[in-house]
């Protein structure tokens, strides 16, 4: 038994030395990998920062100088001077339609009749009581003549005469408003009801624009009320006539501003000899004013826009060598077609690149090649597909 002690004690400080010897080879192991991991990372990185930028190709162009008209730019749509979908008063059956889709029209002009033959029926009647009524009016002015009726006779025939007259005249006014007649000078549109049809009054029957001058409505915002004045010209352009400018004059100015949407209504006169424009038709809206300014001006594609502030990269260096690019944060005006106006942070002059910004930082190099390069027209005129 004793014995068996002592080598149960002789056993203990083996089975230590064991699992200290086991420790210490696994925190060699694992120190090792993790050492290696920490040195390669530090020799990747210190390859990386010591390794040169590659050099990024970009379009380039000249900051210059310009002229620009001060304009208003908006957009409209033409309206015509007058504009109606013709209809009867009454209802009734059509028997005729005397029009041609689409024609020319003269104020008075009978377009449409409905049937008026109960109308009729009941005219005769009423004027057989009229001719009734004139003729007892007229027997007693005879009688009252001879004292052998009294006055009072004669006052009621006198008033059943002036009844018969009216009812005879409602009439007659009663089959005029089931004949459709042009209001005013026009073209006609397309007719919406059929021969024999029955039409309840105000059923529209055909529509009538005058097109000869048209209107142009348009709003502005209320900045540009004090530019704006009666006589102004104005010049549009429209998609149904690509190429063509159409000619107007400012005609009437809204006299109060919208408080939703703080803008204001105006309105030109086209002459449209040609009939090109129609009402309803889109219209892009230019109005000149004052005269026209310097500006300094880069493609749109220059400017990096961003919440915290717009900038341009502009090229540092002489000739097409040994170029860098330094970043300048810049105010932007007024934008015309691809071109916008810098106001402040650059020079008439100065180089900037007009592509490939994404790739770009500050100071790094560059090389131009422009034989492509991104448009900069200050009108451009996209062909419509």
């Amino acid at each position: 038994m004793a014995n068996q002690q002592q080598g149960a004690q002789r056993k203990k400080p083996s089975v230590t030395k064991r699992m200290i010897v086991m420790l210490i080879v696994v925190a060699v192991v694992f120190g090792g990998v993790f050492g290696w991991i920490w040195f390669s990372g530090m020799m990747m990185n210190q390859y990386f920062d010591s390794m040169p930028a590659p050099t990024a190709t970009v379009t380039a162009t000249e900051a210059r100088q310009d002229t620009w008209p001060r304009e208003i730019r908006a957009v409209g749509s033409f309206k015509a001077t007058n504009g109606v979908n013709l209809t009867t008063e009454l209802g009734g059956i059509v028997r005729s339609l005397e029009f041609d889709n689409g024609a020319f029209v003269e104020a008075g002009d009978v377009l449409a009749r409905l049937d008026v033959d109960a109308d009729q029926a009941q005219l005769a009647a009423l004027r057989a009581a009229r001719d009734l009524a004139e003729s007892e009016r007229d027997r007693l002015r005879r009688l009252r003549a001879q004292n052998s009726v009294s006055e009072s006779d004669l006052d009621e025939a006198e008033s059943r005469y002036r009844q018969a007259v009216a009812e005879v005249e409602a009439q007659q006014a009663r089959i005029e408003q089931k004949v459709l007649r042009a209001p005013f000078n026009g073209y006609l549109g397309i007719r919406r009801v059929d021969l024999g049809e029955y039409i309840a009054p105000g059923t529209p029957i055909v529509p009538l624009r005058a097109l000869q001058p048209i209107f142009l409505d348009f709003s502005l915002p209320e900045r540009h009320l004090s530019h704006i004045e009666i006589g102004a010209d104005v010049t549009v352009t429209t998609d149904a006539w690509p190429g063509r400018t159409f000619n107007g004059r400012v005609t009437s100015v809204e006299g109060s501003i919208d408080e939703r949407t703080r803008s204001f209504l105006a309105q030109a006169t086209f002459e449209n000899a040609d009939m090109s424009l129609r009402p309803g038709m889109f219209a892009n809206v230019t109005i000149r004013w004052g005269e026209p300014r310097e500006v300094l001006m880069v493609p749109q594609t220059a400017v990096s826009f961003n919440p915290y502030g717009n900038s341009v990269y502009v090229i540092q260096g002489q000739g097409d060598a040994d170029l860098t690019v330094e970043r300048r944060i810049v105010q932007t005006g007024e934008r015309r077609g691809d071109l916008v106006e810098i106001t402040e942070g650059l020079e008439a002059g100065a180089r900037v690149a007009t592509s490939g910004l994404l790739k770009l930082r500050n100071g790094s190099k560059v090389t131009i090649n422009n034989e492509i390069r991104p448009e900069a027209d200050p009108d451009p005129q996209p062909a419509n597909g």
